[in-house]
């Protein structure tokens, strides 16, 4: 069985009234619910993990090394932008990584423009809102 681990970066824990014309009235459970129906009607296990400390992303990520992680799926937010130290960890991984982000990130302003964790990306979907997620998985899924 493929393991896929979907972590979602700071304040995406407030999805659905957090500015709902940028990101959605989707919550963060109906992401994830939605996510494990599409992964188990595969035949896939995943794992889902929000945190707004990049300390506890790093280590989600260092945890996917050693247990068997075929994938990651991440949206980190603001620390897209900022954070080095989960590039770095994501360059330890050795599997798939798709980076996903719910708005496109190249309309808005232009600090959102850059990605360090795109550097290690294997692919990247902006735009889409939720959809994103599903079109990662699907995307995992097909390259088997």
């Amino acid at each position: 069985m493929h393991k896929v681990l979907v972590l979602h970066g700071p304040n995406l824990n407030l999805l659905g009234t957090r500015q709902p014309e940028i990101y959605g009235r989707e919550t963060l459970a109906d992401i994830d619910r939605d996510l494990r129906e599409q992964a188990a009607r595969a035949g896939w296990e995943l794992a889902c993990r929000q945190s707004n400390h990049e300390g506890e992303l790093i280590d989600a990520i260092h945890a996917a090394r050693l247990d068997g992680t075929a994938a990651i799926i991440i949206n980190p937010a603001a620390y897209t932008h900022t954070s080095v130290a989960i590039l770095d960890a994501l360059n330890a991984f050795d599997g798939k990584v798709i980076e996903v982000h719910l708005s496109n990130v190249h309309k808005r302003e232009a600090f959102r423009h850059h990605s360090y964790v795109s550097l290690r990306a294997d692919g990247v979907i902006a735009g889409l809102g939720s959809q994103g997620y599903h079109a990662a998985l699907e995307a995992l899924i097909t390259a088997g």
